[in-house]
């Protein structure tokens, strides 16, 4: 069986994340075949010395997006780089770097591994989702309205589906049929992505995607999510972030895709 590939859309400016990426860089190596990297170009604007050292590594295959470029281009243009470039069996590993790193830098470690080798034993796309534990983790205006997304999944499908989904397993093939029926220049393009795959689906609630923020940032949990409880830029950071997400479902969810027309019965003369 071909080793596993990583495939990371790289939004780092402020240079928060590149450490990680070092931190992490002999393990990866180690349990990878390649690490794709998509990096947006405010990070290669600010950060030009940790995109000198990902260009100077071959194990880096990286995607530069332009000027004014959104987040759905920058997952799809990393994605079109892997699906070309791995063999079809391969097993593709599409994060966040937050996500492994918070795992295996923690005492989520055991867990994360194990769940690593397990889904690399799979052959059908497999979505870690966030456990009631994780969830709990997070601040209030994140649980609300990431909520919302999870009843509408479960009055559609039967389930909660965690839509903004952050690490997500599957086939190069898998991968290369999915993109051309993708068209969100948004994170609508998470959700292009689960209604898709869905009839093949794999799903797995795992205490490794607690909030990872306060790790990253190296800040005390209580305190950093008392802050963005409190925060109404948060939430509407949040907000826009997630809205396009309702979005996507009504585009992109067939049951859904009918004419908008009113749809409440007119009264019935005979009382029936």
């Amino acid at each position: 069986m071909t080793p596993p590939a990583i495939v990371l859309p790289f939004h780092d400016p402020q240079g928060i994340m590149a450490p990680y990426l070092w931190r992490l860089e002999a393990w990866l190596k180690q349990r990878f075949t390649r690490a794709f990297i998509g990096l947006t170009h405010p990070t290669c604007e600010m950060q030009p010395e940790a995109v000198k050292r990902l260009q100077s590594d071959p194990f880096y295959c990286l995607t530069y997006n332009p000027p004014g470029s959104l987040p759905g281009e920058h997952y799809r243009a990393v994605y079109h780089s892997a699906a070309e470039r791995s063999p079809a069996d391969q097993r593709l590993h599409l994060c966040d770097l937050d996500r492994p790193a918070f795992a295996l830098l923690t005492g989520h470690r055991q867990a994360y591994l194990a769940d690593f080798d397990w889904v690399n034993a799979q052959r059908q796309p497999a979505l870690f989702q966030r456990s009631p534990a994780a969830w709990a983790t997070y601040p209030q205006h994140y649980r609300q309205i990431e909520d919302m997304l999870g009843q509408v999944s479960e009055l559609l499908y039967g389930q909660p589906y965690n839509f903004a989904w952050s690490y997500l397993v599957l086939q190069a093939s898998d991968l290369a049929w999915l993109l051309p029926q993708l068209t969100c220049r948004d994170f609508g393009v998470l959700v292009e992505i689960l209604i898709l795959l869905r009839p093949r689906l794999l799903t797995r609630a795992v205490d490794w995607l607690a909030w990872e923020d306060p790790f990253i940032l190296g800040r005390a949990a209580g305190e950093l999510r008392s802050e963005r409880d409190a925060s109404r830029d948060e939430t509407l950071k949040r907000l826009r972030g997630m809205l396009p997400l309702f979005n996507a479902i009504l585009e992109k969810e067939p049951a859904l895709q009918v004419e908008l027309v009113w749809e409440k019965a007119a009264p019935n003369p005979a009382g029936e």
